[in-house]
Order: structure tokens, then C-alpha cells, then sequence
């Protein structure tokens, strides 16, 4: 329905701007029209008889004709010390700038691309409307309340409109109701057309009744919290100005969903104490927190070094040397104290990470470019790196396990069971004409399939699912369909009997030239073969069909393809021979009898061939797949069984919506965590579920506390009642081919091939971006240590430090832009789905890697301190140790300088690999941007260090020096060989770092503040506010503990009035488990015989067996629904004071 952002013209605006034209109120309010709206078929027939006396009425209070729109619409009109002195402020200003711009670019460029698709999809959406008795084409943000829209084959509806005139019109309310059937729309029986529903057949003409947030499909984005409360916004609105122009409404409207612009004030505050806390992605919770931790122990040192360096400073001159402060010499003092800050800030510097949101954001873009290739469209960045700690996936499986297109797989043909579509030339040419004819006229002519649109794409299949698999079937058979029909068009059939759920088959009459009838008949296969008296025998002659054969093939046969997940069709034929008197045709049943059974052939929707193996790596890589359906539980349960969710001999559920419902509510019809704890480990399949139960699900999973780790739930969707799942979830997936607007809106990530496996590539992908910012951390961590305790050391030991501000700023530019985008851009590998995920609690520095940063610093250390303190022997220069303020640069700390570069740069190459593997160079060259990257710093390092001069603080270095600098960086490859053969877990003594906020961490008043993500460094600066809090909460929570013992022990064990359940979402204060029924949509009419509906307080049965094996393996899997009633029953004084706390 095009971008629903897109086509939300505001209701208000509109009102207003229609006011203006016509100078006069309308005679329909909007709460009229909307409740009208919210009404189906003969109520809402009802109802217009009943106010407006019929469509044209409500066409009059529009002040609209079929052919005119009200008037014309007012639209609003738019509206420096020494000459090298300044390098060092400049260098530093540059490396800000270069971080920041970087960081701006990326941001600048992912909006870029956002605004760039939306506003291409708000000019190509068009509608056509007739205003002004001229039928023109409008974008649909310009729709309009009263508008007469014209509906034609393939249109997907932008508002909610009341048919005026139809012709034959069929909509597929399938992505708002969940119902697959197309609903025949009539002046006389079903006139409500809703938005975001596809025309599927026929033409006519609507006037238009609600548009934007008002419409169905806007009511359901209101639900998403996509808008606030759109009266109140109306009488705010009027009350500040009674004139507002129509494009304020809309521009109100255009924002974009998630966006709180021109919401005023109040309404924001309103709306944050209305919405839950914003929690933040597993990643950026402990990176926060990791940043936080480091912050401090940087501020630290880097004042304990000024500290240090000042005391050092005075004592020795004024205490020491007894020098007195002399006036003149003040400048010379104050100098001297300025080096001294800013050697404490190049600490500062050097300690704090500020290339990691750089490494974050960058390994984001750069998995989210390479993720489109891959199928999976990201709109929110963090997404991807959530579905690396993905526990749980709950799917589709129309169209994402399946491949959506019926196809008949096995049938049943000249006395032969065919497991597989048989060859041509097996069956008997008399019986394939009959195939061919019969299948060719007895499908409804709309049915047919089409060339694919793309090369190497499937045959697209048009109309009836079940009739193009029949068709298709004759192409297998390298039969053609078409010939047949273009032999007999549609007007020389003689009487067809269309299908419908009474008859549940479909019969169409032919008249041959010689005067004799023949019909063909096809359906369910246990109701025509009732009707078969005969069937084709091998050499395909009619032979005796007795009772007793029907009963061998539905043992056979049939229930062997049921079994398996198929839908059996039997394809029948019957003569009238032409002496006879022609039949009275209008007599069906007893034209639809005394059959010749042709074959019976068993259909199903086929598993995706890649899908088996992709749920495989699930299941190795700890993710559980739970299949949520609508489809039937036998079908649900087979598929299932052949994608390799369910495994024989496994121990696990199949529900069904309405059992599952039964379980997890209580006798007042509220949903319990505990009820919902007590199913979903071991469910994997939901059969006949509603969009209801699949949020249900999901809520359930992701609150419960069965397990430590909180777990983390994927979820996919493609119908517009997906919505609020979607949003629920931790990512959600919407489909890109035959997912709804809305869908896309409430989703994380768009499949733009509506397939499985891209799912499988999005974890391997999340789980490269955690580890790719762990490689990061685990080299930056490394050069932190060094280089601060570098400074430290050599500022307080030698007044000096050995690297220079300028030189710290070009370490700080290697391990911090370059690194990360170096170690940031590693392609993922298989390797990443063979391990468990990390889960929201598994620190992001590992002990192996703070194994590996100690280990490298150690050796670096080592090496600066040599050179450092003996160096000048070493290598036989001059010391440049206790130098004077402005002497020129050294070879010596050159030496370093140099040495501590070429250390970084080999350390990077070792910092790839984090799980303690040996070989540290495996694919690197699939990583081109590494090896330029390295290559680039190396061949810069050698311009600083030879043409670099004062600016750098760097002297000339000989050949013979530079080879010893890359020697003992290459050393830093051969340490860490030494390093991984210590197992890590004999270093009992190394803790891990970068924890995930625990959620007790937390504390409750803090989730109910406003909707902002949890600062840590905020939280610090609260400690106090929050204690006081706690201390409130602790006597309230006490006074509470009281009164409910005291009102339960003497009011004589009252059950508490009032319990609030665990969940609010559609649960409604009357719902009863026996009115459960109508919730579920039932798809086909198999339900009809269900069982009566279950009284509220008897025991609800044990699941039958066949619902929780797929194969009879023995396992009887029985749950206990008293368990929970016998530790805290809902009348007993433990259970009140449960609940109240």
C-alpha cells in the first residue's frame, strides 16, 4: 500500500482544509465514520440503512458526488610561540576533525539513503480518483475523505472507502484479517473496502471514508505507536489556531513514524510516561559500559602523571636546588607546568578509546553494505549486531520455509502409487487425454501460469494455488494447458459448478459435436471418490469401483499423502451418452454421480531445497526454530518434520492457537508468565495460531526468566496483523516480496527474497560484527596499556615523555581509524555458526584476549624500556633522556617512537584471530582493506620518521636502525605463537572486562523514567537520588506485605479482586476461554467438527498425543496444569503477596 508513512494525510488537516472550501460543517463526524468503518459485511449494511439510508446519503454529509469531489482544497504556500609551535594544536585539531567528520559522513550518508527511498516511493504511489467529473491520477499523500477512488485487478487500497458501483470485485483481506479466501465485495452484501488490501479481482468505484492514522491499516500503526492520540492533537490544534492550513495536517502526518517532531510538549511527555523503556543492543550496553571503565582508569593515570610531574618539578627546584621564585622567571615556571598538562593530557588521550564508536559504526556500515548482497535489507544499524545473540527464531512458513507456489508431488495414476511426478511416457495415452482435458477446462480460466519475470526465476502461478499445480502439473508432463483451452474458450462450456466450501469440488459440462455430454469433476479426494462408481484401470479402460476398493486406496493412498503434509485432489470424469435426454442440469447431485475416478494426486507447498541445511546451522550454532503458522497442525507438523525443526525421538510440542490459549490463561482469562514458562521451552510448532498468539509468544519468550540469559527472539512476518510481533521481537524480519507495508514499518530487516537462508546469513553476520569489534578492542586494549604506562613511567622517571604529543596522535590515528577500519571490514566465515551465542552477559573481552593483550603488552614494554634506558648504548648515539625544553629531536626516541609503531602494526595482523587460534594470517587476503591499510601505515610511518622533522619531533634514521625496528616488531608475531600455547585456563588470576548490564544492575525506578536510553556514566551521578527512592519503595512494599496478610487472614481467605497479569497486550477484562474460538481464523472448513467449547471451570483435557509427536516414538509428553495450583493456589495468602509485589 505504498509507504503507510508516506500516505498518512493527516484526517485533521484534511477537515480543516475541506471546512475552508465549502464554508460549512459536514454532516458525518470523524468517530462516525471511523466506527462505521470497523464494521463487516451485513452489520455495516446495517448500519448505513439505518443512518445514512444508503451509500449516496453518505456521499451528501461528504458534500460529494460519485463524480465530483468537494470543491477545490486550500492548500497552505510553503516556507603561535615558535614557527613549528602550532603544529601540535593543529595536529590535534585535525584528528578530532578527521574522527568526527568520518563519524558525521557515515550518518550523514544512511539518512541520505533513507530520505532518497522515501521520498521516491511518496512520487510514484498514485491513485486515480475522479474530481470534477475528470478521472486523474493523484499521489495518494493527496487523498482525500469524500474522494470518489476508482479500485480495478492488481490495486493495492491506500484508504478505507464504501463501494458505490462493482463489477465482479474480489479483495484479499489476507494481510489485515489473516483470512485467505477473497472476500466477494457487493452493494448487497459486503460494500466496506479497507486500506492495505489488494483488488484481486473485478473493477468498481469507492468514496472514500477514512484516510492516514484513521484508516484500518493506520488504526494498527497507532497500535505500533506510530501516533499519539490524533482527537487530542485535533483540539490542541484548534485551540491554538483556528486556520490551519491543510499541509500542516499533512506535514503533521509525513513525519516519519518514529520520529516526535512537531508533536508539542505535553503530547511528548505524555507519550514518553506512556512507552516502555528504550533498552539499549547487547553490543552497546556493554561497549558503553567498557567505555565508562576505561574513562576512569585513563582519568586516573593521566592525573596522577600531572600530579607526579608538577610535585617532581618544585621539589626539586625549590626544595633540592633551593632556588627562590623569581618574577622574571614566572613564564619560564608556567611552561614548564603547561608541558606538564599536556603530557598529562596525551595520557588522557592515548588511554581513552575514542576510536571504538568509530569501529562500531564502521563495522555496522560496512556489514550492512555487504548485507544487502545478501538478501536482508537492514533499516535499523544495531539490528544486525542483535541477531548475533539471536536464541530463538520463530518463522513463517508460507513462502519463507516454503517456496509458496502449490505443486503436486505425488499422485496416483493408472493403478500405481507415483511418489514422484511419473514420466510421460509411463502413463497410457488414453488415460493422459483425459488428464490433460479435464484438468485443462475443469480450472477456472483466470487460473494460469505465466513465464518467469526474471531470468532464471520460477513460473510466476496467477489465481487459484490449488488449480495452478494441477495445471502445473500437466507441464511436467510436457503437456500444454492452453492448446486445450484455445480449443474450447470459456463461453462453450456448457454448465460449470464453481467451487465453494458446501460442495468442496468443482464440476464443469462439456457437449461434444456428436450431442453427448461429458463432466469433468475435481476436489477432495474423500468426498468425489464417494461419488466414483468406476475407475481407470492400467490399460485405461473403466473398470468396477466397489466400497471395498475405495477403502484399500484411502489406506493406500491417501492417508499415506495426508500423513505426509498433502492436500489429495481426485480428478473424475462421467459420459452422457447423446441418445439419452439431456439431464436437468440444475439438479446437481444427480449430475455429480456415478463417476470414473481418473487419478488422485497429492499437492503440497515444497520446502525450500536450502532450508533443511540452513535450520541445521541453527540448531549447531544454539539457536532454537519454532514454526508459527496458520495453516493446519497435520500439514504444519509434516513440514516441520521435513525442514528438520522437529526430529523423531525428540521431546517436544506442537499446539495448535486455541490449545496453546487454554494453557497459558488462567480462569479469568488473563495471560500467566508461569503458564507460558511452563510451554515454551519444548514448543516448536503453533498450527492455526493467530497474529494474537504469535505477539503473545514472543512477549512470553523474551520476558521469561526460566533461563540466566535473557533470551533473544527473531521473528518473521509478512501480513499487516504481524505488526505488533514484529515490533515485540528483538529483530524482526519482514518480507520484501510478500510482506505488507506495515510489516516493513514494525521490522528491523527486510528479506528481499522472502528466504530462510538469509536469515542463517544475518546471524553470520551479527556475530562478525561483535567479533570484528572484539578483535578491535583486544589490539586497541593492547596499545593502550603500552602507551600509557609508557608515558607514565618515562614522564616521572625522566620529566619527559618519550612519545610526543604529535607522535601519540599518530599512534592514536593507527589504532584508532585505521585499525578499525582494518579489523572492522573481516568478511564473516562458517566458522562463526559453529559456536553457541555469546549471550547478553558474556563479557566482550574474553580471558584468551586479556591473556593475549597482557601478554603483548608485556613484550612491548620490554622492548620500549630497553631501548628507552639502553638504547643510547645499543645502538651508540646520543641519549635524548633529561633533554631541555626546546632541544631538537633525538635518534634515540626516534628509535622508540619508531620501533613502538612497527610493534602496533605486526600486533594488528596478530589481533585477527580472538579464540587463541595459531594461525593468524588464515584469509587475510580476503581482506583487501586490511593489507592496504597496513601497507599504507607502514609506508607513512617511513615519510614521518624520515621527512617528518620537528613538527613530528622525529630524526633521520639509517638502514641499519630501521631493520632492527621492523625486527622487534616481527617479534611481536613470534610472542604471541608463545603466548597461545599457554592454556588459558591456568591463569586462574585474569579477570574478564565489558560485562552486559545485568538487569537487577538496573534499578526500577530508573526503566520507569523517560524513554532515553540508559547512560551509565549518568547513572553514576544518580547513585544517591535512587537509594533514596529505594529506601521509599522498600517501606512501601513492607506496608503492602502487611495489609495483604492482614486482609487475607481476617476477611476470611478473600481472593485478591484485583490480579494484574503479566501481560496487557489485547487482553480484554471479558475474554473467556469459551468465546477463544472465534479468534482463530480458520483458513480451510476442517474445523467444523472441532470440540464443544470448553466451560470455564472444568479442567481443561491433556493434549491429545498426536499433538506432540511428529513420529509414534512412545514419548508421551504430559503437562501437569495443577502443579502450579498446589504450590501458590490463587486464594491463599502466598498468593496475594505474590502478586502485590
Amino acid at each position: 500500500m505504498g509507504d503507510m508513512a508516506n500516505n498518512s494525510v493527516a484526517y485533521t488537516g484534511v477537515k480543516n482544509a475541506v471546512k475552508e472550501a465549502n464554508h460549512g460543517d459536514f454532516g458525518v463526524t470523524l468517530a462516525e465514520l471511523r466506527s462505521l468503518m470497523e464494521l463487516r459485511a451485513t452489520d455495516a449494511l446495517h448500519k448505513i440503512q439505518e443512518c445514512y439510508g444508503d451509500v449516496q446519503g453518505i456521499c451528501t454529509k461528504l458534500k460529494t458526488s460519485p463524480n465530483e469531489v468537494c470543491g477545490s482544497v486550500n492548500v497552505g504556500e510553503e516556507e603561535e610561540e615558535s614557527e613549528a609551535g602550532w603544529i601540535e594544536g593543529a595536529a590535534i585539531l585535525l584528528s578530532v576533525v578527521c574522527v568526527v567528520l568520518v563519524t558525521a559522513f557515515n550518518d550523514w550518508s544512511k539518512e541520505k539513503q533513507f530520505r532518497g527511498l522515501q521520498s521516491r516511493i511518496e512520487q510514484e504511489q498514485k491513485f486515480t480518483v475522479i474530481r470534477g467529473g475528470q478521472v486523474i491520477q493523484i499521489p495518494v499523500a493527496d487523498i482525500i475523505v469524500g474522494d470518489i477512488a476508482q479500485v480495478k485487478y492488481g490495486d493495492l487500497l491506500p484508504a478505507d472507502g464504501i463501494l458505490i458501483q462493482g463489477n465482479d470485485l474480489k479483495i484479499d483481506e489476507s494481510s489485515l484479517t489473516g483470512e485467505s479466501d477473497h472476500v466477494k465485495k457487493s452493494l448487497d452484501r459486503d460494500p466496506m473496502l479497507l486500506s492495505g488490501t489488494h483488488v484481486m479481482e473485478g473493477s468498481g468505484r469507492m468514496v472514500v471514508t477514512a484516510v492516514g492514522v484513521n484508516s484500518q491499516t493506520g488504526i494498527i500503526f497507532t497500535l505500533l505507536g506510530a501516533g499519539g492520540d490524533e482527537e487530542e492533537k485535533e483540539k490542541e490544534k484548534e485551540k491554538k489556531d483556528k486556520k490551519t492550513k491543510a499541509q500542516d495536517g499533512a506535514a503533521m502526518e509525513m513525519q516519519p513514524l518514529k520520529s516526535e517532531d512537531g508533536v508539542d510538549g505535553d503530547e511528548k511527555d505524555k507519550k514518553r510516561a506512556n512507552l516502555p523503556k528504550k533498552e539499549k543492543s547487547v553490543l552497546q550496553g556493554k561497549l558503553t559500559k567498557l567505555a565508562v571503565q576505561i574513562g576512569k582508569a585513563g582519568l586516573l593515570m593521566s592525573a596522577i602523571t600531572v600530579i607526579i610531574l608538577v610535585l617532581y618539578f618544585v621539589i626539586d627546584t625549590f626544595w633540592v636546588q633551593k632556588r627562590p621564585w623569581l618574577a622574571e622567571c614566572t613564564p619560564i615556571y608556567i611552561q614548564y607546568f603547561v608541558k606538564f598538562f599536556i603530557i598529562g593530557v596525551t595520557v588522557l588521550v592515548v588511554a581513552v578509546p575514542e576510536g571504538l564508536p568509530l569501529a562500531v559504526t564502521i563495522s555496522l556500515a560496512y556489514s550492512v553494505k555487504k548485507m544487502m548482497k545478501d538478501n536482508n535489507l537492514v533499516r535499523h544499524l544495531d539490528a544486525c549486531e542483535t541477531m548475533g545473540n539471536a536464541t530463538a527464531i520463530c518463522s513463517d512458513k508460507t513462502g519463507t520455509l516454503t517456496m509458496n507456489r502449490m505443486t503436486v508431488v505425488q499422485a496416483y495414476i493408472n493403478e500405481k502409487h507415483y511418489k514422484k511426478i511419473p514420466e510421460p511416457e509411463a502413463i497410457p495415452e488414453k488415460i493422459m487425454g483425459y488428464l490433460v482435458t479435464g484438468i485443462s477446462v475443469n480450472c477456472a480460466y483466470t487460473s494460469k501460469i505465466l513465464p518467469p519475470e526474471k531470468e532464471g526465476g520460477l513460473p510466476r502461478h496467477v489465481g487459484n494455488k490449488t488449480e495452478c499445480a494441477l495445471l502445473g502439473l500437466l507441464l511436467d508432463l510436457k503437456r500444454d494447458y492452453q492448446d486445450v483451452r484455445n480449443e474450447i474458450p470459456e463461453e462453450k462450456l456448457h454448465k460449470v459448478y464453481t467451487f465453494n466450501s458446501v460442495r468442496k469440488s468443482m464440476s464443469t459440462v462439456l457437449k461434444n459435436s456428436d450431442g453427448s455430454f461429458r463432466i469433468f469433476s475435481k476436489g477432495a479426494s474423500e468426498i468425489v471418490l464417494k461419488k466414483c462408481f468406476k475407475i481407470l484401470s492400467a490399460n485405461g479402460e473403466p473398470k468396477v469401483f466397489r466400497p471395498r476398493d475405495r477403502d484399500d486406496i484411502v489406506k493406500t493412498v491417501i492417508e499415506p499423502m495426508a500423513s505426509e503434509g498433502l492436500r489429495t485432489i481426485c480428478l473424475a470424469f462421467r459420459d452422457f451418452p447423446a441418445g439419452e435426454p439431456e439431464p436437468e442440469w440444475d439438479n446437481e447431485n444427480d449430475i455429480v454421480t456415478g463417476l470414473t475416478c481418473i487419478a488422485v494426486v497429492g499437492i503440497e507447498d515444497p520446502v525450500r531445497p536450502e532450508v533443511p541445511d540452513a535450520i541445521k546451522k541453527c540448531q549447531r550454532a544454539g539457536i532454537t526454530v519454532r514454526m508459527v503458522t496458520g495453516d493446519n497442525i497435520n500439514t504444519a507438523r509434516a513440514i516441520a518434520l521435513k525442514c528438520g525443526i522437529l526430529n523423531p525421538g525428540e521431546d517436544f510440542l506442537c499446539l495448535e492457537g486455541k490449545d496453546f490459549n487454554r494453557r497459558i490463561r488462567n480462569e479469568k482469562g488473563e495471560i500467566e508468565q508461569e503458564r507460558i514458562d511452563k510451554i515454551w521451552p519444548k514448543l516448536r510448532v503453533l498450527a492455526r495460531s493467530s497474529p494474537t498468539d504469535k505477539h503473545t509468544l514472543v512477549k512470553g519468550i523474551i520476558d521469561s526468566t526460566v533461563f540466566d540469559q535473557r533470551q533473544v527472539v527473531a521473528v518473521t512476518g509478512d501480513g499487516t496483523n504481524d505488526g505488533p510481533a514484529l515490533k515485540k521481537a528483538d529483530v524482526g524480519f519482514a518480507m520484501g516480496i510478500a510482506g505488507t507495508d506495515v510489516a516493513k514499518e514494525a521490522s528491523d530487516i527486510i528479506l528481499t527474497d522472502d528466504n530462510f537462508t538469509s536469515i542463517v546469513k544475518a546471524v553470520m553476520w551479527g556475530r562478525n560484527v561483535y567479533d570484528s569489534i572484539s578483535k578491535f578492542l583486544q589490539f586497541q586494549l593492547t596499545v593502550n596499556v603500552v602507551a600509557v604506562i609508557v608515558a607514565f613511567t618515562g614522564a616521572c622517571i625522566t620529566q619527559d615523555s618519550p612519545l610526543k604529543a604529535v607522535q601519540m596522535l599518530w599512534v592514536n590515528l593507527i589504532m584508532d581509524t585505521l585499525a578499525s577500519l582494518a579489523l572492522a571490514t573481516e568478511p564473516p566465515t562458517e566458522a562463526l555458526l559453529l559456536r553457541k551465542p555469546y549471550g547478553r552477559n558474556k563479557p566482550l573481552i574474553s580471558r584468551t584476549m586479556m591473556k593475549n593483550i597482557l601478554g603483548h603488552a608485556f613484550y612491548q614494554l620490554v622492548v620500549v624500556f630497553t631501548l628507552l634506558f639502553a638504547g643510547e648504548r645499543i645502538f651508540d648515539i646520543d641519549s635524548g633522556r633529561n633533554a631541555p625544553l626546546h632541544a631538537p629531536p633525538s635518534e634515540h626516541y626516534t628509535i622508540v617512537f619508531n620501533t613502538f609503531v612497527m610493534m602496533q602494526l605486526f600486533n594488528e595482523i596478530n589481533a585477527r584471530k580472538i579464540h587463541g587460534e595459531r594461525n593468524v594470517f588464515e584469509g587475510i587476503f580476503n581482506n583487501a582493506i586490511f593489507c592496504a591499510i597496513v601497507l599504507g601505515t607502514f609506508v607513512v610511518q617511513i615519510i614521518i620518521v624520515q621527512f617528518g622533522g620537528k613538527p613530528f619531533s622525529c630524526s633521520e634514521l639509517s638502514i641499519e636502525q630501521w631493520l632492527w625496528s621492523v625486527f622487534l616488531g616481527m617479534g611481536t608475531l613470534l610472542w604471541g605463537q608463545l603466548i597461545s600455547t599457554i592454556p588459558t585456563s591456568r591463569l586462574k588470576f585474569l579477570k574478564e572486562a565489558g560485562h552486559g548490564t545485568q538487569k537487577e544492575e538496573i534499578p526500577e525506578e530508573e526503566l520507569a523514567e523517560d524513554v532515553e536510553e540508559i547512560d551509565h556514566a549518568e547513572r553514576e551521578l544518580r547513585r544517591g537520588q535512587i537509594l533514596w527512592f529505594r529506601g521509599l519503595n522498600r517501606i512501601q512494599t513492607q506496608i503492602r506485605v502487611v495489609n495483604a496478610f492482614r486482609s487475607s487472614l481476617y476477611e476470611g481467605l478473600e481472593k485478591p479482586e484485583t490480579r494484574s497479569s503479566i501481560h496487557n497486550f489485547m487482553t480484554h477484562p471479558e475474554f473467556r476461554i469459551e468465546d477463544s474460538e472465534p479468534h482463530i481464523p480458520l483458513i480451510d472448513d476442517t474445523d467444523a467438527e472441532d470440540d464443544a467449547p470448553t466451560k470455564r471451570n472444568s479442567t481443561p483435557p491433556p493434549s491429545p498425543n498426536k499433538n506432540n509427536n511428529a513420529v509414534d516414538s512412545g514419548i508421551h509428553l504430559t503437562t501437569d496444569m495443577n502443579k502450579s495450583a498446589t504450590s501458590s493456589s490463587p486464594g491463599s495468602p502466598l498468593h496475594s503477596l505474590e502478586t502485590s509485589l
